[in-house]
């Protein structure tokens, strides 16, 4: 297993566990499978588990794996403060509190703000007193090192990372996000100010194996060099030393082997240019199937009226390339999680964003678009559902 450091030199990882996806029997996890797969993975060099308050049995089946083995102080664990279920410094410590208990342990290597979506949140969060029960929790040892997730545009991003003095954050990243959501720009701006950054979604939940076209898939099968699509993904990954750790959502014994070997035998600097032609040609082909010709340049940016031009599109190119799961999923998190809605509905038709766009797309048209397929009763229902809770 190779390793890369974290802000205070600890050795990470640079496979992580992303404890989501765990398999479920009759609806519940499968402790025993589960196991299995956990220990596979510690056996073999992997110390990062990331879980969450909101994964449902995850932090609980975690904890009593790690107990049970006795190697919790071998590993580093990773879990969320679900922010968007905060209301007070009270609520905080009753939700901390209640994670420790499912872990089975009295501190948390790395806490994140999960899904922290812009500065906004972030502010309202300063004035529930957030900074102060942080910086509490560290100095008593029971968090160690304070970071974010993301999922949204670059410039938020950056403006997020200047907002605190984070030990580290998580962003969405892979080869068709190169230039989306935080995407290299973001990457790289963390990287400078010093932060390890953890990547989650370096498959887009699996979508980068199990639904390329055939195209993507005859691309990499005549490469003279022979690795399976997964492995390109995560080589390209690794190939960045700006990344720190990736998180992958093992659910197989034979996926765990897999990684690990990738992990173990990958070098930053192996990926030369006809690898990065390859891979553009695999991009191309998988966007052949996008409506919208929008690369995440971000020129269009800021809308007056907030709209996430550049997040909207990325969502609407996902529904025809991965379908409305994956899609809605996304452009929820991306519009309607955040303090003010960056909805494509908001536009007002300015045609500001017109005037900047490099690649002349016809922006208002493609935002009706988006609004009319992405924001049906089920996303209307959500996001009254999280107006009414930041209200309360």
């Amino acid at each position: 297993m190779n390793y890369r450091k974290d802000k205070y030199g600890n050795d990470i990882s640079i496979l992580g566990y992303g404890c989501m996806r765990f398999s479920k029997k009759a609806g519940r996890i499968d402790l025993k499978k589960t196991n299995r797969e956990i220990m596979t993975a510690f056996r073999n060099g992997v110390n990062y588990f990331d879980t969450a308050y909101v994964y449902p049995g995850s932090e609980a089946a975690l904890g009593k794996i790690l107990s049970h083995h006795h190697i919790r102080e071998k590993v580093y664990i990773a879990t969320k403060l679900p922010h968007y279920l905060i209301k007070s410094t009270e609520g905080m410590e009753k939700c901390f509190e209640e994670q420790k208990k499912r872990l089975q342990t009295n501190y948390i290597d790395y806490y994140l703000m999960h899904m922290l979506t812009d500065v906004k949140t972030w502010q309202r969060l300063k004035e529930l007193g957030i900074v102060e029960w942080l910086e509490q929790k560290k100095k008593s040892g029971e968090i160690h090192q304070i970071g974010f997730s993301y999922h949204g545009n670059s410039d938020m991003f950056c403006q997020l990372v200047d907002a605190y003095d984070w030990d580290f954050c998580q962003i969405q990243y892979n080869y068709m996000d190169e230039h989306s959501q935080a995407g290299r720009k973001g990457l790289h701006y963390a990287n400078k100010k010093g932060l390890p950054v953890i990547i989650m979604e370096p498959l887009r939940g699996g979508k980068l194996v199990n639904r390329l076209p055939e195209k993507a898939k005859r691309i990499f099968a005549h490469y003279p060099v022979k690795h399976t699509p997964a492995q390109w993904a995560l080589r390209w990954l690794w190939n960045q030393p700006e990344v720190t750790c990736v998180l992958s959502g093992m659910n197989s014994v034979e996926m765990v082997k897999d990684n690990v070997k990738t992990a173990s035998s990958v070098s930053v600097g192996e990926f030369g240019p006809k690898e990065e032609a390859m891979l553009q040609k695999v991009v191309k082909a998988i966007n052949a199937k996008m409506k919208v010709g929008c690369t995440g340049c971000s020129y269009c940016m800021p809308c007056p009226k907030n709209v996430d031009i550049p997040g909207t599109f990325a969502a609407y190119n996902r529904l025809y390339s991965e379908g409305k799961a994956a899609a809605f999923t996304e452009y929820f998190m991306c519009t309607a999680m955040r303090k003010t809605s960056s909805a494509a509905s908001n536009c007002v038709q300015c045609g500001l964003c017109e005037t900047h766009c490099p690649q002349h797309l016809a922006i208002r048209e493609e935002l009706k678009n988006s609004a009319r397929h992405l924001e049906g009763p089920l996303y209307k229902a959500g996001r009254k559902i999280v107006q009414l809770m930041k209200a309360y």
